[in-house]
């Protein structure tokens, strides 16, 4: 059994509710390519965190200064989300016991997605640019539907390193 844990942001908890779903032969919206007899995988956490003091009370780990805050949600460029992503997975993972972590965070730019085990550690970002200050919706949801399957398909691409 793999055992993972998310700390989303950008992707709302969409990756643990796939995961989740996919674990249990329900699969949502995501198109697997592997099969649950193939990949025996539980979700232990799945944790909506967009916050600032999400990311101290609960990932226990002092982020940078984000290039704004509004209401207390962080955003950062694209360059920095990728380290906090990762910061975010490897903290998920630690707290939890999670044979793999996921972090995902946007602020300007495409985002940062980060998958981490003990071996493996992998960062990506979404293909869609957006700006969470100023693009309009459709463009903040293209983001988030990108990141969902591209981290997926990260997960999957992963899966047999593990």
């Amino acid at each position: 059994m793999i055992r993972i844990a998310t700390a989303e942001c950008f992707t709302h908890g969409k990756i643990a509710r796939e995961i989740h779903a996919f674990s249990q032969g329900y699969p949502l919206s995501y198109k697997w390519t592997i099969q649950p007899k193939d990949y025996k995988l539980s979700l232990i956490a799945g944790l909506f965190i967009p916050t600032i003091s999400g990311i101290k009370k609960i990932l226990k780990f002092e982020p940078p200064p984000p290039t704004e805050i509004m209401d207390d949600i962080k955003v950062y460029d694209e360059a920095t989300d990728k380290k906090i992503a990762n910061k975010m997975a490897k903290a998920v993972k630690d707290i939890t016991g999670a044979d793999i972590g996921i972090g995902t965070t946007a602020g300007i730019g495409r985002g940062g997605i980060a998958l981490v085990s003990d071996n493996i550690e992998v960062i990506g970002s979404s293909d869609v640019y957006a700006d969470l200050r100023s693009s309009p919706a459709t463009e903040i949801m293209k983001r988030q539907e990108s990141g969902v399957k591209k981290t997926l398909k990260l997960l999957e691409d992963t899966l047999p390193h593990i």
